[in-house]
C-alpha cells in the first residue's frame, strides 16, 4: 500500500482516591513527574481529576500497544506514589461534576467562560485514535466514507453506563454528555479539503472559534497533523479493548483507501442518518439493532459487526494486526466495559465495587 496508515493514541484517565473511590485532583503531581519520564506525552485536562496521556507517531498497532502499555503502567505507578490510583471508564461511575477541581490554565478558562456549566459538567473520559495519511486530500476523502462506521466501533466501545450514582440507562452516557458542546457529534460530509478549510475559516472570521482544534466532532482531519482523528470511543478499560479499536479504525482507512485505488466507492451517507445509529449504539451497545442503510432494515449490531470483520477482512495481515482484530470477538463474547461495569454493579449492590473493578482492569496488561 502506499499510504503508510501510521497510528498515534491518546487515552483520557480518571484519577481516583483508593478511600472514597470518587475523583479527585492530583494537583498535576502525577502529570509533572510523568513529563520527567515521558516529555509531553503526559498532560493536564480540563479537570484535575484527569490525566490525559499520547503515544508517539506509531508505525504499527505493536509499537501502539507497547507505548499504551508502558504509559498506563508509569501514570499508575506514579498516581500509587501520590497515594492515588487511575481508572479507564468514559465517565466515573458516582462522583459529582460540581465538586471538581478546574485546572488553571488561560484556554481552560476560556472555555468554561465561553460554554459555562457545559464545559464545567463534560467530565469525561475518552479515546482518541489518529490514522496518518499522505495529503489532508486523501484524509477527507476517507474521512467522508469512514464515518458509516462509527456506531459500529463506538457501540464495541460503550464504557459509561453510570452518571452521579445512576445507572443511565444508556452503555455510553459519555456522548450525551459532550452533546451539550457545540460543533460535537458525526460531521457532515465535506466535498474537498477546500470546502472543509473554508468551513473552518469561516468561523474563525466571525469569531466562533480561533482555531480548529475547537471542532469536537467524532471525527475530524486534524488541523494541525496529517491524520484523520477518530474521537466517538469511551475511553477504554483494557488494553486489548482499546488496541482492538486502534486497529478496527486503521483497517477501516486501509480498506477504504484500498477501493479508492481500485476506483470504487463506498457510499457516504448523511449525518442524519448516521446519527440514527450513532444513538442505537449509545443506548444499548452491542445489544441492540443497528440501521443497514444498503438493505434499509434494522439488523443485530453484532452481526453487523461480523460483517464490517469480513469487509476489512483483506487488509488485516497487510497491515499486521490480527492479533487485535481477533480481539473483537472477545469483546462480543464478554461485553463491552458498560456490560461488566453492570454487571458488577448487579452483584455488589454498590458503585465502590465498580470502581475497584475499573482499576483493576486498567492495569491488565501495563508493564514497562
Amino acid at each position: 500500500m502506499m499510504n503508510e496508515f501510521t497510528l498515534g493514541v491518546e487515552e483520557e484517565y480518571m484519577v481516583i482516591d483508593p478511600v472514597t473511590r470518587e475523583l479527585t485532583s492530583h494537583d498535576q503531581k502525577i502529570v509533572e513527574a510523568a513529563q520527567k519520564i515521558h516529555k509531553d506525552q503526559v498532560k493536564a485536562e480540563m479537570h484535575q481529576a484527569v490525566v490525559e496521556v499520547g503515544t508517539g507517531i506509531c508505525r504499527n498497532t505493536d509499537q501502539a500497544r507497547k507505548e499504551i502499555s508502558q504509559l498506563r503502567y508509569t501514570v499508575s505507578q506514579l498516581a500509587g506514589e501520590q497515594g492515588l490510583r487511575i481508572g479507564a471508564a468514559g465517565t466515573h461511575p458516582f462522583s459529582h461534576w460540581e465538586k471538581q477541581l478546574i485546572t488553571e490554565h488561560p484556554r481552560y478558562s476560556e472555555i468554561v467562560n465561553e460554554l459555562q456549566e457545559a464545559a464545567r459538567s463534560n467530565l469525561i473520559f475518552g479515546l482518541h485514535v489518529h490514522v496518518g495519511f499522505q495529503s489532508r486530500e486523501l484524509a477527507i476523502h476517507i474521512a467522508n466514507q469512514v464515518r458509516y462506521f462509527l456506531p459500529h466501533v463506538f457501540a464495541l466501545s460503550t464504557n459509561s453506563p453510570f452518571w452521579e450514582g445512576r445507572n443511565t440507562g444508556y452503555k455510553s452516557f459519555r456522548t450525551k454528555i459532550f452533546d451539550k458542546f457545540p460543533r460535537t457529534g458525526i460531521p457532515d460530509i465535506f466535498n474537498s479539503i477546500e470546502d472543509y478549510d473554508n468551513y473552518v475559516k469561516l468561523l474563525i472570521k466571525t469569531n466562533s472559534i480561533d482555531n480548529a482544534k475547537k471542532i469536537w466532532w467524532d471525527i475530524r482531519v486534524h488541523p494541525f497533523f496529517e491524520t484523520i482523528e477518530f474521537r466517538i470511543c469511551d475511553c477504554p478499560m483494557l488494553i486489548d479493548e482499546t488496541m482492538a479499536f486502534v486497529a478496527l479504525f486503521q483497517c477501516l482507512c486501509a480498506k477504504l483507501y484500498k477501493l479508492r485505488l481500485q476506483n470504487l466507492n463506498f457510499i457516504s451517507y448523511s449525518r442524519a442518518l448516521i446519527n440514527e445509529n450513532k444513538w442505537r449504539a449509545a443506548r444499548y451497545g452491542i445489544d441492540g439493532n443497528l440501521i443497514d442503510f444498503g438493505k434499509e432494515m434494522e439488523v443485530n449490531c453484532r452481526n453487523l459487526i461480523l460483517e464490517l470483520l469480513d469487509f476489512i477482512d483483506d487488509v488485516v495481515d497487510e497491515l499486521g494486526c490480527r492479533n487485535e482484530i481477533n480481539y473483537v470477538l472477545k469483546i462480543l463474547a464478554n461485553g463491552t466495559g458498560a456490560d461488566r461495569q453492570l454487571a458488577v454493579y448487579e452483584q455488589s449492590g454498590n458503585f465502590e465495587a465498580v470502581v475497584d473493578y475499573i482499576t483493576t482492569q486498567t492495569l491488565i496488561g501495563a508493564k514497562q
